[in-house]
């Protein structure tokens, strides 16, 4: 009992408290060395309170650096019965993130040097200081990294003052945020989520004022109120979209494209090369992340059957490719789109014009450059109409339509109803079930072409009443199972007038925010203005952002109380397993932990796992790759095994796209000649400039585990050579630690060849009885789709068959949590013996 009290109480302190706050919104926004230094934030955490820990104490708490080219001091620890001071400072100049621990006035005690992608900017990670008061130690845990100072003169009893920000004569404060601290022993804990909205007060998780923060900005406020980002205009007709790849949103005519950066902050104008090929009426387009090229399209044109109606923007070098001439029977104003990045094809459905309402859906095949009217559906019907809300669920491969306008018969003459159903489109089975329709009270509304649905219980959509000239964008949350909502957030203003007037929604998975693009169009139906809207997620109603200070203590005392009954559960599990020595499971665990691993070997590169190079005398040498030398050199392979290569202004525009064209050049140069210098340690590996293209070459003597792998794939030789294929795969999840959405396309068409692969391995692996080699591929596959349900029951029944019966229920259950985490319901299949 005592081992479990001093190991695990203090992780199950702080996981009760991250469990419960750690997805929600909130925190505090420290206003750094941008303010003036009366207007930058302070916050003293346990303000006149005197505490006292013995033995050890944790400060624990996640951080977001909003600029990572600041520095300055994070925090403070006093302590109230002696002189010593510690301070932790950040430095985010130069190529990589410094953060030093010092004793202040003194000395650094810790000193950690990172590379920028270890720590995703768009991102919160755990930070964690540990005051080990026996050993005398700290430690300084980064993200799940600990960096630890010894030797050190810590009393027996510490009195902390913990004091985060501006203090005292520290003033260089960087621009960061925290949420969900936790300062904690064994025997003790104060929590405090830090979901205020208002006030300098801080309340711990009982709801009592603890400490107080000046100059707070708090970030509740953002998963309530819509924040207007940015706004754009155009005197010609233009489209807008959101590339979540890139995090850009994109507002586009004929001539140019203006693009702003949602996480940045930075707006930049491209004009093309050539003028869009199309004569564009209503903007429409969508966007292919992975061949990274917008399309623009009219479905109709009148009395112009010789203008091109699709075309294509190509979206690193900014040039128009001509499209197809097709047009479809009729105009169709706010039709309902998907694009299946899987099949390359783009579904619309709905729309109105030339006085009809349409029920059709059409679908356009890039590798045929066709339109197509989709083949009857069975089941169901949807009646036509337009203003519906498209949405696509990967889980089930399936379409769902929401509302909008219209009627039985298709004709405008007869009148329009509103709607308010839900049909899903199984794209599989070719099949439409209606799933629900709800009456509905209030003033009628129609929904935004876009849907977001985060898991399989639930959809958010905007909607808002058309009819009125000055209306209002709500967010509304429904229930897939029955229709039930709620509207959450502040709303947006928006002007209805004109039918070209259109808004939509989207979700940045990465950033946890919704975007809402509004355009609104001038009476000439011509010229526009588009406003850019952001909102933090979960979004919360007004009660939620106001009744956070009052919520019952008791309240959440049961939420700690089920938080702890639960994780005494797991931690009995796995105190149970890691005890078991039983000689029936020593051959189990032998097989288990017996994974073929390639050895290390001079002359490789390996991009599974962290990025590691070894040099012709077997020398690490991940040390001279850059963060900019990994991207380039991973640029370069990926188009040399694809294509001839990349071309000098395709790899600009992709790593310097706002810097102006003479400073590009240098960037290029200089980074190039540092790469080529670097792959000199190295033998049977060159980079070649040849015909206009950059290019990797390489032979035998070179290796690289991810060029090996897809020759592997492409010669059919996986399980011919399945120890060597395992040996990849379990290395890592492919490009583990690079965060940067420049290697979005290379993950995404790495894992998208691997999956299938990996799937039929774990399937023959398992059909032969080799069960070790089976939880290795589940682990990989895993590494790709944490909540793949094919790998969990190969992964618990190959562990049952080795008669792990206990790790099986450990790994059933750690599925399960993550599962709740990622997709908000609990896992609907029960743990089967």
């Amino acid at each position: 009992m005592r081992l479990f009290k001093r190991l695990i109480l203090p992780y199950l302190i702080i996981f009760s408290a991250f469990s419960s706050y750690a997805s929600t919104p909130g925190g505090l926004k420290f206003h750094g060395s941008e303010q003036p230094i009366n207007q930058r934030t302070s916050y003293d955490v346990f303000g006149k309170e005197d505490v006292e820990f013995s033995d050890s104490f944790d400060i624990a708490f996640q951080t977001f650096l909003f600029s990572t080219s600041e520095f300055g001091y994070i925090l403070r620890i006093k302590n109230s019965e002696s002189n010593t001071i510690y301070n932790l400072f950040y430095d985010g100049q130069g190529d990589n993130l410094k953060f030093k621990f010092n004793e202040e006035g003194n000395d650094h005690l810790i000193a950690v040097e990172l590379e920028r992608s270890e720590l995703p900017s768009t991102q919160w990670f755990m930070m964690k200081i540990s005051f080990d008061l026996k050993k005398n130690t700290i430690t300084l845990s980064i993200n799940d990294k600990d960096y630890t100072a010894s030797d050190l003169d810590l009393p027996d009893t510490y009195h902390p003052i913990i004091l985060f920000g501006k203090s005292d004569y520290i003033i260089d404060v960087p621009s960061f945020a925290m949420k969900t601290l936790s300062v904690s022993n064994a025997d003790e804990a104060y929590q405090f989520p830090l979901k205020e909205n208002e006030g300098s007060d801080v309340h711990d998780i009982d709801g009592d004022v603890v400490g107080y923060v000046s100059n707070p900005e708090w970030l509740m406020n953002d998963a309530y109120h819509w924040r207007n980002k940015t706004s754009f205009r155009s005197q010609s007709v233009a489209g807008a979209n959101y590339n979540p790849r890139t995090q850009e949103v994109y507002y586009f005519n004929r001539d140019s494209l203006h693009v702003y950066n949602v996480w940045t902050g930075i707006s930049r104008t491209e004009v093309f090369k050539n003028s869009c090929p199309i004569n564009l009426l209503l903007g429409t387009n969508f966007i292919d992340p992975d061949a990274n090229k917008l399309y623009a399209y009219e479905v109709y044109y009148e009395n112009q059957d010789s203008l091109p109606t699709m075309a294509s923007l190509d979206l690193s070098t900014y040039e128009w490719s001509e499209g197809i001439h097709q047009q479809l029977p009729t105009q169709l104003h706010h039709h309902g789109q998907f694009f299946d990045t899987k099949k390359d094809e783009f579904i619309i459905f709905g729309g109105f014009g030339n006085m009809h309402y349409s029920k059709d859906f059409f679908t356009y095949q890039l590798n045929d450059s066709i339109w197509r009217k989709s083949e009857s559906f069975s089941g169901d019907r949807i009646s036509p109409r337009y203003f519906s809300s498209v949405g696509y669920l990967e889980s089930n491969n399936s379409l769902y339509v929401f509302g909008g306008m219209g009627n039985e018969s298709g004709e405008q003459t007869v009148g329009r109803k509103y709607y308010y159903d839900l049909h899903k489109v199984d794209l599989d089975k070719k099949q439409v079930t209606k799933l629900w329709e709800i009456p509905w009270t209030e003033d009628n509304v129609i929904p935004v072409r876009g849907m977001v649905i985060p898991n399989d219980s639930s959809f958010y959509t905007l909607c808002y009443p058309e009819h009125f000239t000055e209306s209002f964008l709500k967010l509304y949350k429904f229930s897939l199972k029955d229709g039930s909502y709620e509207i959450l957030g502040d709303s947006i203003p928006i002007y209805s007038d004109k039918i070209t007037t259109n808004a939509n929604l989207y979700y940045d998975n990465n950033l946890k925010n919704f975007y809402a693009l509004v355009q609104e169009f001038d009476n000439n139906d011509i010229s526009s203005e588009l406003e850019v809207y952001s909102l933090a997620s979960p979004p919360i109603t007004m009660e939620q952002l106001k009744n956070y200070s009052k919520q019952p203590k008791s309240y959440t005392s049961w939420l700690i109380f089920i938080s702890f009954v639960l994780m005494i559960a797991i931690a009995y599990l796995i105190l149970r397993w890691l005890a078991s020595n039983s000689s029936k499971n020593e051959a189990a665990q032998a097989a288990l932990t017996n994974q073929p691993e390639i050895p290390l070997q001079p002359n490789s590169i390996y991009l599974f796992g962290g990025f590691t190079a070894r040099n012709k005398n077997n020398k690490d040498i991940t040390y001279l790759f850059s963060a900019q030398l990994k991207q380039i050199f991973c640029l370069i392979l990926q188009y040399s095994t694809t294509e001839n290569g990349i071309t000098s202004q395709r790899l600009s525009n992709i790593l310097w796209p706002d810097k102006p064209a003479d400073k590009v050049k240098n960037s290029r140069g200089v980074t190039i000649k540092n790469l080529r210098k670097t792959l000199t340690e190295l033998n049977g590996i060159e980079l070649i400039y040849d015909k206009g293209y950059f290019k990797i070459v390489y032979t035998d003597e070179f290796y690289c585990d991810y060029t090996r792998c897809l020759e592997l794939i492409a010669d059919g030789e996986v399980e011919t050579h399945r120890e060597e294929f395992i040996g990849i795969v379990t290395r890592g999840k492919f490009l583990q630690l690079s965060n940067d959405p420049i290697f979005d396309s290379l993950k995404h068409k790495t894992e998208k060849k691997l999956e299938p692969v990996l799937l039929l391995e774990i399937e023959k692996a398992f059909e032969t009885e080799d069960y070790s080699q089976t939880i290795a591929l589940t682990n990989a596959l895993f590494n790709i789709d944490p909540l793949n349900e094919d790998a969990l029951n190969y992964h618990v029944k190959a562990l049952q068959r080795l008669k792990m019966n206990d790790e099986a229920k450990i790994r059933y259950q750690a599925f399960v949590i993550e599962y709740k985490k990622i997709m908000g319901t609990d896992y609907p299949h029960p743990y089967k013996v």
